[in-house]
């Protein structure tokens, strides 16, 4: 964002106080610094950075002679080196902590660096809810219900009882967790944490500069409205946008493909989404994503997938060229390529995903992947077959013209998507030339 607005933004993001102990930790981590075996920071650089970063952790008593004997035990420090780490600022390599150089530059735009945080601020689960004894439901579900709580705030024009965030997010336990089994003494305590870490999370937004408590209530600030705008999809100030083509496989005649436009740092569970819903896919079974070397869909030992919410878009395809799988439904077992086109800036006002051009109908749920498709086709295409009327039956059609392989429509693809301009009308790129700028549909 540019102009005076932008740079009042700015202002106050500079001013968070989580955003300072996030740059002075990089500061710290220089070059890098040593881990332990298990991936934690060292005790003795661990209470260095208490003080450094003023977390306000207690690191001894000198009451009961009681020291910390582990980072693990300092949850606000905890809490400032996953948010780096999710905010793709530092990554663990070799068992080092080491800076991410792509993104050093974010350092130096409070605001850029805001805005990643915020948008990875509701994979902190581990690190804001209170592990052991004490923990919560909330912690399994804190990803989904951040999430949910900020389409909450922004459908209730950005302010919210601090009693329906609560209850909104005991509503997702109880809708995730068979609870007929539990004692009223069992519910009234997992209430009761689950209310704990609610409100703990509101008030690490509160400090973060996202939200002004009143009272009971909570509203965002311009700075959080600001950020909610871009969770929520208006990459505008985020980029830069990936343009993928995403290509069904095993599916010639005619191709079926869509080209679309994505902010860069969309998770690969988003990224789902939006593939469902351009190809034109019902989500009605299991999917995962490969790079090559791994798996990612929703985590499962038993599968092998590491959890596709932990992982973008722009972390599998940096350069032009590059490539991933993306496969539907285990038993049709459809194959889609996405290959890495371009890297473009961010058009203004613009709300992604967009798709840009595409061609061929999506194969019908459950029809046998790509070889049950081509004999579906020939079923259809011959009155005289046996099965052509149970076909047509099937698929709810009256007549075998009602179905087009090669029907595509872009417009109703991005209304699916929900992409476009704020003002109104979708924004569409030349399908000839897929360098265009971004311009409005004439009304």
């Amino acid at each position: 964002m540019n102009g005076p607005a932008g740079g009042e933004l700015a202002v106050a993001a500079s001013r968070s106080w989580p955003v300072g102990q996030v740059r002075t930790f990089l500061g710290w981590v220089g070059q890098g610094r040593a881990l332990t075996q298990t991936g934690r920071v060292r005790l003795a650089d661990a209470r260095e950075l208490v003080g450094l970063l003023d977390t306000g952790d207690p690191v001894e008593s000198r009451e009961t002679g009681w020291r910390v004997s582990s980072s693990a035990e300092l949850p606000r420090l905890t809490a400032v080196v996953e948010w780096a780490k999710e905010s793709r600022l530092v990554r663990v390599s070799g068992g080092r902590l080491v800076p991410v150089k792509k993104n050093a530059a974010l350092l130096d735009r409070p605001l850029e660096l805001w805005a990643r945080m915020l948008e990875a601020f509701p994979r902190l689960g581990e690190a804001l809810c209170r592990p052991g004894w004490a923990q919560s439901p909330l912690l399994d579900l804190f990803q989904e219900t951040m999430e949910s709580l900020f389409e909450d705030l922004r459908q209730r024009g950005g302010s919210i009882d601090i009693a329906q965030a609560c209850a909104l997010a005991w509503e997702m336990v109880r809708a995730r967790y068979v609870l007929e089994d539990a004692s009223e003494q069992q519910l009234t305590l997992w209430r009761k944490l689950n209310d704990r870490d609610v409100r703990e999370a509101l008030g690490v937004l509160e400090l973060f500069g996202a939200l002004r408590r009143s009272g009971e209530r909570v509203t965002l600030t311009e700075l959080g409205s600001w950020g909610m705008r871009g969770v929520a999809g208006e990459a505008d100030r985020r980029g830069p946008v990936l343009q993928a083509k995403v290509s069904l496989l095993g599916s010639s005649r005619p191709p079926v493909w869509r080209r679309l436009l994505v902010p860069a740092d969309i998770r690969l569970d988003r990224l789902h989404g939006v593939i469902q819903a351009a190809m034109g896919w019902k989500d009605c079974h299991m999917h995962a994503f490969s790079d090559g070397s791994c798996e990612y869909g929703l985590a499962d030992p038993e599968l092998g997938h590491r959890d596709e919410r932990k992982v973008t878009l722009g972390r599998l395809l940096e350069r032009e060229g590059e490539r991933i799988r993306y496969t539907y439904d285990f038993g049709d077992d459809w194959e889609h390529e996405i290959v890495l086109e371009r890297v473009l800036a961010a058009g203004p006002g613009v709300r992604y995903p967009v798709c840009v051009a595409g061609k061929g109908a999506c194969p019908p749920e459950d029809c046998g992947g790509a070889w049950g498709y081509e004999d579906l086709r020939e079923v259809l295409a011959d009155p005289a077959h046996e099965q052509h009327e149970e076909m047509l039956d099937w698929l709810g059609l009256q007549a075998a013209a009602e179905f087009d392989p090669a029907r595509f429509d872009m417009e109703e693809v991005n209304r699916a998507l929900g992409a476009g301009e704020d003002a109104g009308g979708w924004s569409v790129y030349s399908v000839e030339d897929p360098r265009a700028a971004p311009a409005r549909r004439a009304a």
